[in-house]
């Protein structure tokens, strides 16, 4: 009996000094946790704790927001630091979602673009830090152009750009794949001068003005033509393995997208590698101007019970030299006028892949010489909707109409030709035509029947709608 006690005394004073031990041990630090699409996001987060030991940052990778809307509505999940593209962040700062940080950023604006610092800003105040941006550019396939007889470098005006396309199809090729993407179609109406969203300082009354807007209309007529004579891939949905492939093979020999573009296009389409290049974006006159397309901040949410860490946080990942440095070398396009205008990005020529090889990707063109001046180029004055994310989600479903009917017409004219010279089905039966796809609509019906769309969502959330 006495040997059981002994045993059972020696089990005991074991389970306590364990716990004692445990307890040694125990994991004071402030945790945060931070959602983000950032690939280098994970390794960002190991070197700022060694950095800032009181704190451990949690990684939660995720895309689109409707996790982080879900996470709202139910109130608790929530993330203290949450990465936003710059079109989404006015939705969730008019709506009270994220933490006013104007006064724990004075004097951060000198340290980016302007283009990218006032993205950052709704009614004059500060709900985010800018971490990468997006200025548009025009990336193309050299070898497909110089096929075609082009100089692609020489393309400066909407009318250079549509010669070329000409040019093209004459062998086969398109210029460019547009199924109806709404970032792109935004990007656009900014660079040509469009200002077709405007909200009051008060954020309470929207005006959306898409079918009067100048720069709107002046695209969409461009746009038109292009479509009409069946100088772009309407079929292709951008990002699509099709889209991806099409680039890969010279069917589609270019693209109007933002400077994040250099590290996805050698991912996606790593065979063509030396055969790219990059350009300033060609404009309806020549002038150099430019947008953005893309381009993220690092936001604080409101309920956050730990503010301090949080921006500690982010002054890390979009101030210190070190962060930024790690994800530029990942291949994201930097925000900071100080990376920039250094002389080792200007001078890049190569992208690295994920096997750690530097790959030439644009035939040893120093093309972030290029894409820096397009940073500078962007206009200011541009406004998001404060409920963008909706304006984006449902462009599809109704300037998306018109793409639809370019390709329903499309399909009927190819089997049409084919009648035409003679041809039957594979069986010998005779071919028919597919449905007509009626009255034609255009995409300044689609936009009216976006800013219809618009203006209901708008009202039933309770703003006042111009």
């Amino acid at each position: 009996m006495n040997k059981v006690r002994r045993l059972f005394a020696a089990v005991c004073a074991g389970l306590l000094l364990a716990a004692t031990a445990a307890c040694g041990t125990q994991d004071n630090r402030t945790v945060i946790t931070v959602w983000s699409w950032e690939p280098s996001m994970e390794a960002e987060a190991r070197d700022f704790e060694k950095a800032n030991p009181d704190i451990r940052v949690d990684i939660k990778s995720t895309s689109g927001y409707d996790n982080l809307n879900s996470a709202i509505q139910d109130g608790y999940n929530m993330p203290d630091v949450v990465q936003l593209e710059y079109f989404a962040l006015p939705q969730y700062a008019v709506s009270g979602q994220l933490r006013d940080i104007t006064d724990q950023t004075q004097g951060y604006g000198d340290n980016y673009t302007p283009g990218t610092w006032s993205s950052v800003h709704t009614n004059g105040r500060v709900y985010g830090v800018p971490m990468d941006s997006g200025p548009m550019a025009f990336f193309y396939n050299d070898d497909v152009f110089r096929q075609a007889g082009v100089d692609a470098s020489q393309i400066h005006t909407w009318n250079d750009y549509y010669e070329a396309a000409k040019k093209l199809k004459a062998i086969g090729v398109y210029i460019a794949a547009d199924a109806g993407d709404a970032s792109f179609y935004n990007a656009m109406i900014w660079l040509n001068g469009g200002r077709p969203f405007h909200t009051t300082g008060d954020g309470k009354t929207v005006t959306v003005n898409l079918t009067d807007d100048s720069g709107t209309k002046g695209f969409s007529e461009f746009w038109q033509k292009m479509i009409d004579e069946g100088l772009i891939n309407t079929q292709l949905n951008t990002w699509s393995d099709g889209w991806k492939n099409a680039l890969a093979v010279g069917n589609v020999a270019s693209v109007f997208t933002g400077a994040w573009m250099p590290s996805l296009l050698l991912s996606d389409v790593p065979g063509s590698a030396g055969l790219w290049r990059v350009a300033p974006m060609p404009t309806a006159d020549g002038t150099q101007t430019n947008s953005e397309n893309g381009g993220s901040a690092l936001s604080v949410l409101h309920l956050t019970r730990k503010p301090e860490a949080a921006m500690r946080f982010i002054r890390y990942v979009c101030l210190d030299p070190s962060g930024i440095a790690k994800r530029v070398d990942g291949g994201a396009f930097p925000a900071d006028t100080a990376t920039l205008n250094s002389h080792a990005f200007l001078t890049k020529t190569t992208i690295r892949d994920s096997r750690g090889i530097d790959v030439p990707y644009f035939g040893g063109q120093q093309f972030n010489r290029v894409l820096s001046r397009a940073a500078e180029k962007v206009s200011l004055g541009y406004q998001y909707l404060p409920f963008e994310v909706y304006a984006r989600g449902d462009f599809r479903a109704t300037v998306g109409q018109s793409y639809k009917w370019a390709n329903a017409t499309r399909a009927v004219q190819k089997v049409q030709e084919r009648i035409n010279a003679g041809q039957t089905n594979p069986d010998g039966s005779p071919l028919t035509l597919p449905q007509d796809p009626g009255p034609k609509i255009s995409l300044m019906q689609g936009i009216a029947l976006w800013q219809k769309d618009i203006k209901e969502y708008g009202t039933n959330q309770g703003f006042t709608l111009q």
